[in-house]
């Protein structure tokens, strides 16, 4: 059997709505040597059958149907299931550029890279976000990858807008049960990659949905980022101790994002403190580090009367201390 150079990985569950479109953009894209595997992950609506349809029409698609385990789950079967040498994901409610994959493995086999980046757009009420960059292209070697991805500035943990040579997912699956598994996942592969390449043409389009997880009202799912935040720190700790100042960095604004969405959001005092209160024994296992790091005032405040003081924090965002004053 040939192997194909790539295979897409597309997590299904319940996106009968806007399934079709997103693997219509996979098939007509100007790469054609990929397989395409649909994970249906125990859909109850029509997504199934959509995918069989799929399979029917295109030798391609390869359709395998499994019990409701989550996005997680539902993409380690799809790696296991894989035949390509590079790997790619493409969540079932998205969409891709035509040229997308011809260009991110152009720039994989050109520059002998295992990993490849492009922007990420995102569509919100149809109209295509942040689409007017001048070209450009950087080769990185494996430490200043992995610098890029915790500053945050070229790419972020995002694992859709990438592709990867399967090598890289050696000794790594992602966390069943979570969400926020691209966090808790994207670091490690980037440590199997020798190699990455980063392009800042838009290939992945994610389409923002009002009934997201990720955008709606703070949901305790959110949590599970600082289950994956502990296990970086401690494996970035091990392994890239000349980057603790820039993992810290992502970490503490990664907290403090999560402190204003729950101060705001959460309304329900007892839910408010235990949010507050599992984001607070994370940054206790690793305050020493925050505070040897170079942040600002405003944030070393919040972090420390986090760390010491869950009332006394929601008590000073209550009466809107300076330190919550979002105008400065």
């Amino acid at each position: 059997m040939i192997r194909p150079a790539i295979s897409i990985i597309v997590p299904v569950y319940n996106d009968e709505l806007h399934l079709r479109a997103c693997v219509d953009s996979l098939l007509t894209q100007s790469f054609t040597d990929f397989e395409i595997i649909l994970v249906n992950d125990g859909s109850t609506d029509g997504s199934g059958k959509i995918c069989d349809d799929f399979a029917v029409k295109d030798a391609r698609v390869r359709v395998i149907h499994k019990h409701n385990g989550g996005v997680s789950s539902a993409r380690n079967i799809g790696v296991a299931a894989a035949r390509g040498e590079y790997i790619g994901f493409v969540d079932g409610d998205d969409r891709i550029e035509t040229n997308m994959y011809v260009e991110l493995h152009t720039l994989c086999v050109e520059t002998d890279s295992d990993i490849a980046i492009c922007r990420l757009g995102r569509e919100i009420n149809g109209e295509l976000m942040n689409n007017d960059p001048r070209p450009f292209v950087k080769e990185l070697d494996h430490n200043e990858a992995i610098a890029r991805l915790f500053e945050g500035v070229l790419y972020r943990f995002s694992l859709c807008n990438k592709l990867f040579k399967k090598t890289c997912f050696e000794g790594v699956s992602f966390p069943e049960g979570r969400i926020h598994e691209d966090l808790s996942s994207t670091y490690r592969l980037f440590a199997n990659a020798n190699k990455a390449i980063y392009s800042n043409f838009i290939g992945y389009i994610y389409v923002k949905r009002e009934n997201s997880i990720l955008t709606s009202t703070y949901s305790e799912k959110r949590l599970d980022a600082f289950l994956g935040w502990d296990e970086i720190l401690t494996f970035m700790n091990d392994r890239y101790k000349h980057l603790t100042h820039t993992v810290i960095t992502c970490f503490l604004y990664w907290c403090i994002d999560n402190v204003f969405y729950i101060l705001k959001q959460v309304e329900n005092r007892r839910d408010r403190n235990q949010y507050l209160g599992v984001i607070q024994q994370c940054v206790k296992k690793h305050y020493k580090e925050i505070m040897s790091s170079k942040i600002s005032m405003k944030h070393r405040m919040i972090i420390t009367l986090l760390n010491y003081n869950v009332r006394l924090l929601t008590i000073s965002y209550s009466l809107r201390g300076a330190i919550f004053d979002t105008s400065s």
